[in-house]
C-alpha cells in the first residue's frame, strides 16, 4: 500500500529538504509514499504569476486569489481523481494521532498550503474537502503544517517505519504519554538506569513502563486520561500514583 500526496504551494522548494532525509526518503524510495510539488504560480493568469491581490473591504495584508487556487486543484485533481483536499489553516479542525490515522488510510490527499491573510473565502466553501490545524497559533504559510501531516500520516502506512512494533507503543497512538526511555550506558553522571529495566523481568518491566505512563500522563497532560479505556490494573496504579503525590 502507498499513500500519495500532492501539495499546492507558492514556495514548493521548502519541502525537498524535508522529503530528502531521513524516514520519508526511505518511504519515498521503497515505493510506500509518492510526493507530487504544484507551484500555485504556474497556475496564475499573468505574466507576473500573481497569486494575492488586496482584500475587498480594506485591512492589512494580501488574500490568496482564488482564480489560481482553483485552477490549480482542478488541474491536480485530474491527475489523482478521487483525492480529498484538505486546506492548512488555523480555522481547520485540530490534527491528532486519530485524523492522522484516518487521513493514512486515503489513496490520495491534495494539501493546499495558504499564505499571507489567508484564502478567498469561495476556495474554502466550494473547493476544499476539509481544513486542518496543527495548532492555536499563526505560521507564516502553510508549508510547515503540510510537512507535519505529510510526516505523521507517512508512519502509519505500512511499510514506512522499520520496526512496525515501535508505532504501537508510541506517544499518542493510545492517548497516553509514553514512558521513559533509557539506553546505553547504565549509569550516566552518576544518574542510573531504574534497575527493573536490567532485570529481565518481562512482566515487571510492562508494569513499570505502564505505571510510569499513566503518572506522566496524570501530572503533564491530565484531561488524556478521560480518552483511555482503563483496566482494574491501570486503576489500581492511577490510585496509589495519587496517594503518592
Amino acid at each position: 500500500m502507498a499513500i500519495e500526496f500532492h501539495i499546492i504551494s507558492i514556495f514548493p522548494g521548502m519541502f525537498e529538504p524535508v522529503l530528502n532525509e531521513s524516514v520519508l526518503k526511505r518511504a519515498r524510495e521503497k515505493g510506500c509514499l509518492k510526493i507530487f510539488l504544484h507551484d500555485l504560480r504556474d497556475y496564475a493568469g499573468d505574466r507576473h504569476r500573481t497569486t494575492d491581490d488586496y482584500p475587498y473591504g480594506g485591512g492589512s495584508g494580501m488574500v490568496m486569489k482564488p482564480a489560481p487556487l482553483a485552477a490549480a486543484i482542478e488541474a491536480v485533481k485530474e491527475k489523482a481523481p478521487g483525492a480529498r483536499v484538505v486546506m492548512m489553516t488555523p480555522q481547520g479542525v485540530p490534527f491528532t494521532q486519530a485524523k492522522a490515522l484516518e487521513i493514512s488510510a486515503w489513496e490520495k490527499v491534495i494539501l493546499v498550503c495558504g499564505r499571507y491573510e489567508g484564502v478567498d473565502e469561495r476556495i474554502r466553501q466550494f473547493f476544499v474537502d476539509e481544513e486542518l490545524s496543527i495548532g492555536d497559533y499563526v505560521l507564516t504559510g502553510g508549508e510547515l503544517a503540510a510537512m507535519v501531516v505529510v510526516d505523521a500520516v507517512s508512519r502509519l502506512v505500512p511499510g514506512v517505519l522499520g520496526c512496525e512494533g515501535s508505532l504501537k507503543e508510541e506517544t499518542f497512538s493510545e492517548p497516553m504519554l509514553e514512558y521513559p526511555q533509557y539506553t546505553r550506558p547504565e549509569n550516566f553522571r552518576g544518574h542510573a538506569v531504574p534497575p527493573v529495566l536490567l532485570s529481565g523481568n518481562h512482566e515487571e518491566i510492562r508494569k513499570w513502563r505502564r505505571r510510569e505512563s499513566l503518572s506522566r500522563t496524570l501530572a503533564k497532560r491530565p484531561e488524556l486520561l478521560a480518552k483511555v479505556q482503563l483496566g482494574e490494573e491501570d486503576i489500581k496504579m492511577l490510585e496509589t500514583i495519587e496517594r503518592i503525590v
